[in-house]
């Protein structure tokens, strides 16, 4: 690292300009290495995945909503039979009941159950170590028709194991297909897997896939503890795409799968998703046509690939012990021992701090210049972020149909490549301000800097994550501390060598964290194009024109070129962001995505409209128009959740029915024997108790349920039964004292446009994608 590398100007630039080509080639190259495959078509080899075999499922699958215990479901369920006996196989389907595999956000209402209908169905092994798991869930939200969520997954796996029986080749293992019901409701069917099916009890290691979005690559974004081993199974997939980083951010998001019950009850295994195109997440335009083949094709390309891998090894041998940091760099899964992430992190610290010490001795910058640097290079770090967040919040108040969007617009590749053209310009335009002022040597030493503090508790507290700033670091130290001792045209190489490492590991992270965060998180993309461009500064100043102590006319001149780049990427950013605003517009086809539901009060027989809109649209302020507040004294399922409300006409429906089928006393109060019955169709039905009442013990549905208290509208006590059955819920109730006791029954169906007094949505204004989404709910009060 010199601060004028070169010293004759021709070579010079054409140093700069090789070494800046062979920088973006390296980035698109990164970048394109983490895109999935193409589709293959039907004709592709009996053996191998093919997208377009798995799309005809898709079709079939997810032609319509098709919720845990709808008619709809049923269907598809005897599809899914029909498809694996086939096959050849045995399919079976698993008829319980089951508690909520996790506590979800309808919790607040009370402990999940749902009845669920899985279907399992084994291959079996020649000599079996330990059953592979492939999980999907085949239910749909009730809001759309789940053709991505999770439709693709189940048609992965069905096109899977249609690949293994084809081929002939008995794998060493059995592998053992679980298409679960009830996911969206409550993570059930899982749960039911897990704790009551007899393939589940000596455990194995399973594969969820999953998807959040219509696009992108099939992301493998979270691990069981002690991932070692099955990383580098999965290092050997025909296009590896997965990062320790996603592992450590899924852990801070409020996001479950099927494969948490897995995970929580001991298994070993890998989640699979794709998730960039998120505007269609569980809305009705999560259609057959809104998916990409391609993403479908990575999805079960490396699910066919990993089954086989691991369908051949001892699986009882794996290694549990050690996790590993991984990343995916130009088609390659790199990895290494979590051990080492510490060391690593120390390593670069003093790496850096080494090349601070050898650039000031070698009076390329003084020690004032070097803290002063240190301190200016926060200045990028905070500031594109910063900016970043402030572009969003401009492109909602320009476009307020944003804040209903759930991650992301439908076509955000042009915001997203606006906030790094922001970031860039922000760094690009701090660097030329200061250089001459602090110098090109004291700045890059200050960007690798916070790179490698950075590191350090990344390495402690998220150590999955602590390579996107540890190895950057590193690899700019070390290449500064060769560079500063060749000559200056022999530094070039030696630069951009240590530039390629930043340029591989960060860019395909950026990529892959735009769509994992969605654009109202756009300062954490910033802020790591900010890491990127400090890590970039020894090569960036390749390409400066003058050198630091340039003086008089000929620097200003040389000043203002040196403006060019980041005033470039100014335009660039002003480029992006007006092509995205005239391109991504609200149709038919991408609407806006409203919530409306209807609440009936059969006590009273009055009705309300409800909405959890923070800030309505123009659609829904026709029908709510009250501030946010709790509906939990009346609809106690919805626990503490705020929501709009407003008066509605009154429809005639029936209410759930409770009866006392019988009570005995027991020690100090009595038990109740409840039938919870719905008197009509209705996704789910819940029940509570008032708070005066003392539960000690209760069982629904014959299946246990805690007994602790729900906060807000005076109840406590209570559940949400999914997919009740059409004879009812039985519910066992025991409690303290022999006074009266206060109950509150709601059921709730999917067909707010039938209720009195709605108007259809005009074009261009769509159903957003929630588990509440056009919900009717009809409550009353009984007292036993």
């Amino acid at each position: 690292m010199r601060d004028s590398a070169l010293t004759r100007p021709p070579r010079r630039a054409v140093a700069a300009a090789a070494a800046l080509a062979v920088l973006a080639l390296a980035g698109f190259a990164a970048v394109r290495s983490i895109l999935p495959p193409a589709a293959r078509p039907d004709t592709a080899a009996a053996g191998d995945f093919s997208a377009e075999r798995a799309f005809a499922q898709i079709r079939t699958i997810a032609s319509r909503p098709h919720p845990a215990g709808s008619a709809a479901n049923d269907t598809v369920r005897d599809h899914l039979i029909d498809t694996l006996r086939g096959l050849g196989l045995t399919p079976q389907v698993q008829d319980t009941v089951s508690v909520q595999g996790v506590a979800l956000s309808s919790s607040a209402g009370g402990t999940s159950l749902a009845r669920v209908r899985n279907v399992v169905t084994r291959i079996p092994g020649t000599a079996s170590t330990a059953p592979v798991f492939l999980v999907a869930h085949y239910d749909s939200a009730q809001s759309g028709p789940g053709a991505n969520d999770d439709a693709s997954g189940t048609a992965a796996i069905l096109e899977t194991a249609r690949a293994l029986t084809a081929a002939g080749d008995r794998l060493r293992n059995d592998v053992v297909l679980v298409l679960t019901d009830a996911e969206e409701a409550c993570l059930c069917g899982a749960k039911a897997f897990v704790d009551q099916h007899p393939l589940a009890r000596s455990g194995g290691v399973v594969l969820n896939l999953e998807a959040r979005g219509s696009s992108g690559p099939a992301i493998m974004f979270e691990t069981s503890a002690g991932n070692q081993d099955l990383v580098d199974a999965y290092a050997e997939t025909p296009v590896p795409v997965g990062t320790s980083f996603a592992v450590e951010i899924y852990r801070l998001l409020p996001n479950d799968t099927d494969f948490t019950a897995f995970r929580e009850a001991g298994f070993r295994g890998l989640n699979s998703a794709y998730i960039d195109g998120a505007a269609v997440y569980h809305a009705p335009t999560d259609t057959p046509e809104a998916l990409d083949r391609d993403s479908l094709q990575h999805h079960g390309e490396n699910l066919l690939a990993l089954t086989r891998e691991l369908g051949g090894r001892d699986l009882a041998a794996l290694d549990d012990d050690a996790d590993a940091t991984y990343f995916p760099a130009l088609g390659v899964l790199v990895r290494y021992p979590g051990g080492l992430v510490l060391p690593l992190a120390i390593l670069a610290l003093v790496a850096v701090l080494a090349l601070g010490w050898l650039v000031r001795r070698r009076g390329r910058a003084s020690g004032r210049r070097l803290v002063a640097a240190a301190g200016l290079a926060l200045v990028p770090v905070v500031l594109a972020p910063a900016l970043a967040q402030g572009l969003w919040a401009a492109l909602v108040a320009v476009r307020p149909e944003y804040a209903g969007m759930p991650i992301d617009p439908y076509r955000p590749l042009w915001y997203r490549s606006a906030v790094v053209a922001l970031a860039a310009t922000v760094v690009l335009v701090w660097f030329v301000l200061l250089r001459r002022r602090v110098g090109a040597a004291a700045l890059a030493v200050g960007g690798a800097f916070w790179l490698a503090v950075l590191g350090v508790p990344l390495a402690i507290l998220t150590p999955g994550g602590a390579y996107l700033t540890t190895l950057p670091a590193l690899a700019v130290a070390l290449s500064g501390l060769i560079a500063i001792h060749v000559r200056p045209l022999a530094a070039v190489p030696v630069i951009v060598a240590g530039a390629l490492v930043p340029v591989v590991v960060l860019a395909p992270t950026i990529v892959m964290l735009f769509p994992a965060l969605g654009m109202p998180m756009a300062g954490i993309g910033a802020f790591l194009t900010a890491l990127l461009g400090l890590a970039l500064l020894p090569a960036l100043d390749l390409a400066h024109p003058a050198p630091d102590g340039a003086r008089g006319l000929v620097a200003l001149r040389d000043r203002r070129l040196a403006m060019v780049p980041g005033l470039a990427a100014f335009v660039a950013f002003l480029v992006f962001t007006a092509t995205g605003l005239a391109v991504d517009r609200f149709d038919a086809k991408h609407p806006s995505l409203t919530h409306l539901m209807y609440a009936l009060d059969a006590d009273t027989n009055t009705a309300r409209w409800l909405s959890e809109e923070s800030e309505p649209q123009e659609w829904t302020t026709r029908y709510v128009t009250q501030e946010p507040a709790e509906v939990a004294a009346t609809l106690p399922a919805f626990g503490p959740e705020l929501l709009r409300t407003g008066p509605a006409p009154a429809a005639s429906l029936p209410a759930p029915a409770v009866t006392l089928v019988s009570q005995a006393p027991s020690a100090g109060g009595r038990t109740l024997n409840l039938l919870v019955e719905p008197q009509r169709t209705a996704r789910f039905v819940t029940l509570h108790v008032a708070a005066a009442t003392t539960v000690t013990a209760a069982t629904v549905g014959g299946r246990a349920v805690e007994t602790g208290t729900v906060a807000g509208g005076g109840w406590g006590f209570g559940f949400v039964f999914h997919a009740p059955p059409a004879e009812g819920v039985q519910v066992t109730l025991t409690v303290q004292g022999t006074g009266p006791v206060q109950l509150r029954a709601m059921d709730a169906s999917d067909d707010v446009s039938a209720m009195p007094g709605f108007q259809p949505r005009p074009a261009g204004v769509g159903v957003m994608g929630s588990h509440s989404s056009e919900m009717v709910a009809v409550a009353k009060s009984y007292t036993i």
